[in-house]
């Protein structure tokens, strides 16, 4: 199993604003958007990478990859046509010191992608910063009913170990939802 060096305290404070690149390409199955990258992650360089995240479980368990992959994994969903991005592409130590003009002008930022890289669905990782940064206020999990472009906008819980109305049962399920709604993975 790939794996990286635990950052240091101070190269994770020093992560902070930095981003983590994106992993895309056109036509994907998925893309998986998540807020932004937490600055443990923008200090490894490779999404999703905070002990305590429950998001590489939560795609097997959901059926999405043959086994747990470690976030040093990450390019290699590329072969399973699965990419990942953020609304906002700046580490923070929270998600709640992101402004609603930072996750609307993400928004844009993601639209852009979206458009160029044409992902059949784009699955959105958090309801509260999709809420903000779509301006859908009353919007549920699931599907949701105007597309962004051509791709599907589908709405899932956020995997942090934070989110507790979540466990990670209930994050397979839902995840496991998507794919068998398009057959993915």
């Amino acid at each position: 199993m790939p794996s990286f060096q635990k950052p240091t305290k101070d190269q994770i404070q020093a992560a902070y604003g930095k981003t983590v690149p994106d992993i895309i390409a056109p036509n994907l199955n998925v893309l998986l958007c998540g807020i932004n990258p937490s600055i443990y992650s923008a200090a490894v360089g490779h999404h999703f990478a905070r002990p305590g995240n429950r998001l590489w479980k939560a795609l097997h368990a959901g059926g999405f990859t043959p086994h747990v992959f470690h976030p040093s994994d990450d390019q290699d969903l590329l072969l399973l046509g699965i990419g990942m991005t953020n609304i906002c592409d700046r580490a923070t130590a929270r998600a709640d010191e992101l402004s609603t003009d930072d996750l609307r002008a993400g928004r844009q930022a993601l639209e852009a992608k979206v458009k160029l890289y044409q992902p059949k669905v784009l699955a959105i990782l958090g309801i509260s910063a999709y809420r903000t940064a779509f301006q859908h206020p009353k919007a549920v999990m699931g599907r949701q009913e105007e597309p962004l472009h051509d791709a599907v906008l589908w709405i899932l819980p956020n995997p942090s170990g934070l989110n507790a109305h979540y466990q990670l049962a209930d994050l397979a399920k839902v995840y496991g939802e998507l794919r068998q709604a398009f057959e993915l993975g």
